[in-house]
């Protein structure tokens, strides 16, 4: 079992910046990835970008709309995964979650390979 606990949302203006934390523990080894993902207003939880974790290696994916804005990132010795968010924007607004994957097809950023999830933390951003 991992347990994952986010923190960082908040309200922002928009051009603004966010850094979301999600801090892993329990069975953080057998992770091949992590991930965040968002939920917008009226609209379905989608992707927003990944990193390798342990044998999934070190690498990171992101979805088209937020490349070049977020960065991902982790911490190993802290079991830490942190989401960068620049120039936000009001589209960017709702609640993001850390998910954990033991499949080697996290890259795919795929929910279904996403086991454990965090309760989310929300973000605003007002224009």
């Amino acid at each position: 079992q991992v347990q994952l606990v986010e923190s960082g949302g908040d309200s922002v203006q928009a051009g603004g910046s966010l850094r979301l934390s999600c801090v892993a523990s329990g069975y953080t080894s057998g992770l091949y990835g992590m991930a965040w993902f968002r939920q917008r207003p009226g609209k379905e939880r989608e992707a927003v970008a990944g990193i390798g974790m342990n044998s999934g290696g070190s690498g990171a994916s992101y979805v088209d709309s937020v490349k070049g804005r977020f960065t991902v990132s982790r911490d190993n010795a802290e079991n830490t995964v942190f989401l960068d968010m620049n120039s936000l924007k009001p589209e960017d607004t709702g609640m993001y979650y850390c998910a954990a994957s033991q499949d080697g097809r996290w890259l795919t950023l795929q929910r279904r390979h996403f086991t454990y999830w965090g309760q989310g933390t929300q973000v605003t951003v007002s224009s």
